[in-house]
């Protein structure tokens, strides 16, 4: 996001000038600490309902897209942000608040100034603020100004980086035998004698000042041994605890590389953090995993990697696009619709998808369906062919795939099946085996190529190195392509880092190219991959416990090659 410039999200809602009459409003919302999964119900619905989105922090403009599925903005040869696509995107306008025109940091005046002018235009202005607007935060004299204006306002709280970030760490503030607390900004003199009980503190902007306010809280007649835990980034994945003592804890800060944002807890509590401790115990927490998948589908992987605590990130390696010639396709359906088929079997999601968009392009819906009988691979292509208001006649009972899927295939019957041909829509690299097995059961198959896999475009350099230089902990591979065209982008992984498969056929291709296989899936299914990654985290790191050793990720271990044995690895 440019300093001192709108963002060019979405140049085509709020440009221009906006009738008189529609009066201006602000919202002035919390974005709370750091986890965007933190944000209230109100908060979203505002910031979908919003025209223009002042932002406080270089975390909210993305944090803005991804809510809305917005793109990226795109650089122009000059290097500034512009339009995010060949056409205008509908969505509101990102208005950096935190920076004025000439890159300096906006005041709270000079802030409010800026609210103030998009709600003269009538617009609906979301002000989003870090934490809690009422709390620790501009908010207050913000809303001042725009009630000074006869504009009208609400307050949607946040979750406050108070009480979170604590929470994250494993530390209640308050329990039956603690229930008094204090909040300190140490930014300003404090007088540290009227804090000399067992009374929780809790610590804003103390990371260069703990030495001293340790010491003077010692003086104070607080006990050299009170436990202290300084969090930083809290309810992020980067979330680092440094727990420790007062006569320590400014050495052991040190020692950890303690930087702002932090929070610091100073009681008792503390020592709750031993068994309470369950952001940061999460079995793949703070890992670099890289997910090779088309960009259409790592959604799914992507969240559920991200609930173990990893920190997911996205490499398309397959492009799917539309077969080269439709003819064979148009073809296709068009029998559909004239009942020649008996079945139709999808292998894939994508399969569903390019039959439902041929659908939509002909004007159909899924009534066209009506006495076909519908397969489907797995449960995934179930789900896709249930969204569209159908259901699956079969499914594998057994493993899920083609070869599951022919298992359970009946053979043709002349008196019972009054139609012999199945369409089957597939990829353009689809193996054969499906068909013969078919042919085989009796059946005739059209095989149609519903659309094609192309190799995308390598990713950026850094992310390159990353994957050869092992700065990623983990990658995930969920089908022999991503193994190919990865490697074929971007260069091998490191030996250090963890390949997790989904299945024999995809461990069989890492091994093909020189990899060594850690994790297999027990089934082909992506959340089932995911969860068998996370049981390999949750095994390391209680083998590192147990030894004694501190925990560390995979990218912390600098192997000259990878050993011989999956054993050896924990």
């Amino acid at each position: 996001m440019t300093r001192g410039k709108t963002t060019g999200t979405t140049q085509g809602t709020t440009q221009g000038s906006k009738p008189a009459a529609n009066r201006g409003w602000v919202s002035f919302v919390g974005s709370g600490p750091g986890d965007p999964d933190l944000l209230t119900v109100r908060a979203v619905d505002l910031i979908k309902q919003a025209e223009v989105i002042v932002t406080e922090s270089p975390e909210h403009a993305p944090l803005v897209r991804t809510l809305l599925g917005l793109p990226e903005p795109v650089e122009d040869e000059t290097g500034e942000a512009g339009e995010p696509g060949p056409a205008p995107v509908v969505g509101p306008e990102l208005v950096d608040g935190g920076f004025g025109e000439d890159g300096q940091p906006l005041t709270h005046a000079a802030r409010a100034k800026v609210v103030v002018r998009y709600a003269k235009k009538g617009f609906r202005v979301v002000r989003l603020l870090a934490g809690d607007p009422f709390l620790y935060a501009s908010g207050p004299e913000e809303a001042q100004a725009v009630a000074k204006a006869g504009f009208g306002f609400e307050v949607v709280p946040g979750v406050s980086s108070v009480g979170a970030v604590p929470a994250y760490a494993g530390i209640p503030l308050t329990t039956k035998d603690h229930r008094e607390i204090s909040v300190i900004t140490c930014g300003d003199k404090i007088d540290w004698s009227a804090h000399a009980g067992d009374r929780t503190l809790v610590l804003l902007s103390a990371v260069g000042q703990i030495g001293d306010i340790a010491k003077a809280l010692m003086l104070a007649g607080r006990s050299p041994q009170t436990p202290v835990a300084m969090t930083r980034v809290g309810t992020t994945t980067g979330q680092e605890t440094v727990t420790s003592t007062l006569e320590h804890i400014a050495a052991d800060a040190r020692a950890a590389r303690m930087t702002p944002p932090a929070i610091t807890v100073v009681g008792k509590v503390v020592d709750l953090r031993e068994t309470l401790s369950w952001f940061e115990s999460k079995p793949l927490f703070g890992w670099r995993v890289l997910v090779p998948r088309t960009k259409e589908q790592a959604g799914t992987l992507s969240s559920r990697v991200r609930g173990y605590g990893a920190v997911p990130e996205e490499v398309p390696t397959i492009s799917v696009e539309p077969p080269r010639n439709p003819l064979q396709m148009d073809k296709a359906v068009r029998g559909l619709v004239e009942g020649r088929y008996e079945w139709i079997a999808f292998t894939s999601v994508n399969a569903v998808k390019a039959v439902r968009e041929k659908f939509e392009e002909y004007g159909l819906d899924a009534r066209a369906f009506s006495g076909l009988k519908i397969a489907a691979v797995g449960d995934k292509t179930a789900q896709a062919i249930a969204a569209w208001g159908l259901r699956a006649d079969l499914l594998p009972s057994g493993e899920q795939s083609a070869a599951g899927l022919l298992a359970d295939w009946p053979e043709y019957d002349d008196v019972l099946d009054p139609i012999n041909r199945v369409f089957l829509p597939r990829a353009d690299i689809a193996t054969e085996n499906l068909v013969a097995g078919l042919v085989d059961l009796g059946w005739e198959c059209d095989d149609v190529t519903a659309y094609r896999t192309v190799r995308a475009t390598p990713p950026p350099a850094p992310t390159r190195d990353a994957i050869k230089t092992g700065k990623f902990d983990a990658v995930v591979f969920t089908s022999s392509s991503t193994v190919r065209n990865l490697v074929g982008i971007a260069g091998k992984p490191h030996p250090s880092t963890v390949i997790a498969v989904i299945g024999p056929a995809t461990a069989k291709t890492a091994e093909e190219h020189g990899l060594r296989v850690d994790v297999m899936s027990p089934k082909p299914d992506v959340e089932a991959l995911v969860d068998a990654l996370a049981d390999f985290g949750a095994a390391r790191r209680l083998a590192m416990i147990e030894a004694g050793d501190p925990v560390t990720k995979p990218s912390s271990r600098k192997p000259s090659g990878r050993r011989s044995k999956a054993s050896s690895r924990v």
